[in-house]
C-alpha cells in the first residue's frame, strides 16, 4: 500500500459552552475519527447537517487546533509545525468554502484577492496580470473581470473565482466544503466537471465534504460516513452505494429522491425513529442505538469499533462487529 498523504489519528475537537463563572459543557463536534487520505484520491465526507463534517475539514488543514488527536501531511504532524514549516504547510493544503462570498474582501478587486495569495506565498512570476488573466481563462471569466469587485458576480462566478486563488498556488491537498451546495443544479455540475479536470492536471489531492449523496458519488473514490461526531462507515464509493451496511447509511441512501415515482414506491425503506441526539450529550455505546431499527443489547452499553468486515470496507456496528 502507498504511504497516505494525510493520516488522521484519534481526532477531537470540543466546543466549550460557557457559563458565568465556568464551562458548562463542551460540544463534542469531532469525536474520536481516524482516517486516511492518498495522494492523488477524493475522500467524500457525508452526513447530517451537525454531525462534524466541516470541523473535520478546517482541523485538517490547521485552520482549528484539535483538543486531542494528530493530523499528518506527508508524515509530519501538523499541530507541531511553527515557522517557515507552518508557511510551507499552508501553500500545500487549501479549502474552498461552500459560501465565497464571505471569504472574498469585498474592499479588493478581484486583481488584489487572487495575487495577495502569490505575494503571501512569495510566488514570482514574469507578468502576474497575464498570469492571472490565464487562470481566470481557465474558469470562465476573462479579462475585463479583473479589476471588479465581488458584489459584481453571481455566485457562480465567486466560487470560481475562489477557486483560483485556492489553486493558482498550486497546492497539492484541498478541502472542498461543501463548493457547489448554494448554487443552482447547471452551476454545480460546471464547478464539478472543472474541479475533477484540475485535479486531474495538477494530481491534486481532495476532501469533499457534502450532504448531497448523488454529488459525493459523482466526486469521489471512498466515502466516510459521518454520525455525531464519528465515523460509522467507510468504503470505495460505488460499493457503498450499492451494499450499504450501517443502519445509519442505509437511511442516507434511502432518503435520496428517485425520478421515477413508479421505482421509487418500490424501492424498500429504512425506518428511522426520533431527530439526531445533541452533540452536548451523546447518547452510550453506539450513537446511533436510539435511532435503530435493529439495536442490540449491547449496542446501548459498548461502543462498536470501526473495523474492516470486506476488502476496504470499514463499519463501526455491533451486528457486524464481535461482541
Amino acid at each position: 500500500m502507498p504511504e497516505p498523504l494525510v493520516r488522521v489519528e484519534n481526532l477531537k475537537k470540543y466546543f466549550p459552552i460557557k457559563g458565568i463563572f465556568f464551562t458548562r459543557a463542551h460540544v463534542k463536534a469531532v469525536d474520536g475519527v481516524s482516517f486516511e487520505i492518498y495522494r492523488g484520491e477524493t475522500l467524500g465526507l457525508v452526513g447530517e447537517s451537525g454531525c462534524g463534517k466541516s470541523t473535520t475539514g478546517r482541523l485538517l488543514i490547521r485552520l482549528l487546533e484539535p483538543t486531542a488527536g494528530h493530523v499528518y501531511f506527508e508524515g509530519k504532524n501538523i499541530f507541531k509545525l511553527k515557522g517557515e514549516e507552518l508557511k510551507r504547510f499552508r501553500r500545500k493544503a487549501q479549502i474552498i468554502l461552500q459560501d465565497p462570498y464571505s471569504s472574498l474582501n469585498p474592499r479588493m478587486t478581484i486583481f488584489e484577492i487572487i495575487n495577495e495569495a502569490l505575494e503571501v506565498h512569495n510566488i514570482k512570476v514574469p507578468d502576474k496580470e497575464e498570469f492571472i488573466v490565464d487562470w481566470l481563462r481557465r474558469v470562465g471569466l476573462e479579462r475585463h473581470h479583473l479589476y471588479r469587485y465581488p458584489h459584481e458576480f453571481s455566485g457562480g462566478q465567486r466560487q470560481r473565482i475562489a477557486i483560483v486563488r485556492s489553486l493558482i498556488i498550486k497546492p497539492e491537498f484541498v478541502v472542498l466544503d461543501e463548493p457547489t451546495s448554494a448554487l443552482d443544479v447547471s452551476v454545480q455540475a460546471q464547478i464539478l466537471d472543472m474541479l475533477k479536470e484540475f485535479q486531474r492536471e495538477l494530481n491534486l489531492t481532495y476532501l469533499f465534504i457534502s450532504h448531497d449523496l448523488g454529488v459525493v458519488k459523482y466526486m469521489s473514490d471512498r466515502i466516510a460516513v459521518m454520525y455525531l461526531g464519528k465515523i460509522v462507515e467507510l468504503a470505495p464509493a460505488d460499493e457503498l452505494f450499492e451494499k450499504p451496511l450501517h443502519p445509519y447509511t442505509q437511511m442516507l441512501l434511502s432518503s435520496i429522491p428517485i425520478p421515477d415515482p413508479e421505482y421509487a414506491l418500490k424501492k424498500p425503506k429504512v425506518k428511522v425513529i426520533g431527530e439526531p441526539p445533541s452533540p452536548i450529550n451523546p447518547p452510550p455505546g453506539c450513537r446511533f442505538h436510539p435511532r435503530c431499527p435493529r439495536k442490540l443489547d449491547i449496542c446501548d452499553k459498548k461502543e462498536p469499533p470501526l473495523i474492516e468486515v470486506e476488502r476496504d470496507h470499514y463499519v463501526a456496528c455491533w451486528l457486524y462487529a464481535k461482541k
